[in-house]
């Protein structure tokens, strides 16, 4: 079967756990990564196993050898980093979030199916063995008709991140940890965010540093979303239905989940892996296969819905500056 190989854009921290998904997945191969600095491309790449690197993102695109390019700069750096690789004819998986305007989403999205690529926002929630299995139990209607999400995610440790406190790098915390849980919860529900709306908490001019969002989809279920980098409690997804609720501890790379039900039973399901991006590699490499130039999972329109939704609320709390 012929490996689909893959170029990698930066020597992010994410970077050697997404080569381990792509070392794990059946036709995967880590064929080349590319820095700013050739120094640190190499040193990543020795360590990492990769033969070839690069000291600047150009040229990987431009190597013949490469199918796939995976974006895994800083946030503001994805458009431009997508559009390097699409020009160049590469398919593209682009880490979260996929843009920081919805004019630049649908340009690359625009620009893949010109040149005849696949392009897809790297959520890899989606494709965990345990997200499966909460659908079926909520497909089954296990837990009754949904009526409730809430989902609660504390990062707070963001002193590594180096742009994390900077607007114009696309910082703060709904850019960062926002998509999971916007995406996660229409993946689950099948049905997209019909009405939305935000609070945050920020100094003037500074990025965000707690959210909390207010929900309601398309079949009338609400959810709510608290992201924060200023408490430590823990993380979860909670999806409340008639007769019980599921409750998904770390839900970006759950391994397990228990289904409380009403009659005061539970049950409890369990999806163990060594490598979380395995999966979500496993889906490209799928959908490049097979030609195709948009996940039907991961679809072009949930990631432009989702940059749409953070961008005006980014916008409105921006503008709230001025008054």
């Amino acid at each position: 079967m012929k490996k689909i190989r893959y170029g990698i854009l930066s020597t992010a921290q994410i970077v050697p756990r997404f080569v381990a998904g792509i070392k794990q997945s059946k036709v995967g191969e880590a064929t080349a990564i590319a820095s700013r600095s050739l120094d640190k491309g190499e040193q990543l790449a020795n360590v990492l196993g990769i033969p070839k690197a690069y000291g600047s993102y150009e040229e990987l695109c431009k190597d013949e050898e490469i199918d796939i390019v995976y974006v895994a700069t800083y946030n503001k750096g994805h458009y431009e980093a997508a559009k390097l690789a699409l020009t160049h004819q590469k398919h593209v998986l682009v880490e979260k979030p996929f843009t920081l305007e919805t004019a630049q989403a649908e340009e690359l999205f625009a620009l893949a199916e010109k040149n005849g690529c696949f392009l897809m926002e790297a959520q890899k929630a989606v494709f965990l063995p345990i997200s499966r299995q909460i659908k079926q139990v909520i497909q089954q209607n296990k837990i009754g008709e949904v009526r409730w999400m809430q989902s609660i995610t504390s990062y707070p440790s963001v002193d590594h991140i180096s742009w994390f406190h900077s607007l114009e790098a696309g910082g703060g915390a709904l850019h960062g940890s926002g998509s999971y849980p916007l995406q996660y919860m229409q993946f689950m529900l099948d049905y997209s965010i019909e009405e939305y709306s935000g609070s945050v908490t920020r100094n003037k001019g500074a990025t965000d540093d707690q959210v909390t969002l207010a929900l309601k989809f398309q079949n009338q279920v609400l959810g709510n979303i608290f992201i924060s980098v200023k408490v430590d409690i823990p993380s979860k997804m909670t999806i409340y239905g008639e007769k019980g609720r599921i409750e998904i501890p770390y839900f970006w790379k759950a391994e397990q989940a228990v289904v409380y039900y009403e009659d005061g039973s539970q049950e409890n399901l369990l999806g163990a892996f060594e490598s979380e991006f395995v999966f979500e590699v496993d889906h490209v490499n799928d959908c490049i296969q097979n030609q195709l130039l948009e996940s039907p999972i991961m679809t072009k329109q949930m990631t432009i819905d989702t940059v749409r939704l953070v961008e005006r609320l980014y916008t409105k709390w921006l503008k709230e500056d001025k008054i």
